[in-house]
């Protein structure tokens, strides 16, 4: 048990590196399951745009789930939350960031085609308006225990990035 933690922790720390592309750093990015029998995943991250002007995440795919969409947590007028498609995509202003966290905004995974495992990795592509497709290689941190605001920047979890499949 204490090999395969170490290996866990070891194998996150290898991808504990900032994404970059056209501008776009993806910080902090791990994603999750209730169970590896789950139909639904979701993916969290900081992204920060560095350039003068705005971007705007359009959309995602990965090969680990049939569909893959953006997602928000909205109360409706009783004050019960619900989960939403944002189809319009998020928001990156120009120097500035948007967290993708638990309990607000985040890539959702729709009909997993294998379970998560805590330590595995998942290959995601994020479309942006104007960066166009960053590809990333999320850890799945089952373990991770982020509320509403995660924190940004520096910690474990932090996925790798590659621009139009080419490694950085």
């Amino acid at each position: 048990m204490l090999k395969t933690s170490l290996l866990s922790a070891t194998m996150l720390a290898i991808f504990a590196l900032p994404a970059l592309a056209e501008g776009i750093v993806v910080n902090d990015a791990y994603a999750r399951s209730s169970s590896m029998n789950a139909k639904a995943g979701a993916a969290f991250m900081v992204i920060e745009n560095t350039t003068d002007t705005d971007d705007r995440l359009i959309s995602a795919t990965s090969d680990v789930a049939q569909r893959v969409e953006l997602h928000t947590h909205r109360a409706d007028s009783a004050g019960n939350m619900q989960m939403l498609e944002v189809k319009e995509g998020f928001a990156i202003p120009a120097h500035g960031s948007h967290a993708l966290a638990r309990g607000g905004d985040h890539v959702m995974f729709l009909g997993l085609n294998r379970g998560l495992a805590h330590g595995d990795m998942v290959d995601v592509t994020l479309t942006f308006e104007k960066a166009g497709d960053v590809t990333i290689k999320i850890p799945v941190d089952l373990e991770r225990q982020d509320g509403p605001g995660m924190q940004m920047g520096g910690g474990m979890g932090e996925g790798q990035m590659h621009k139009h499949g080419a490694s950085n």
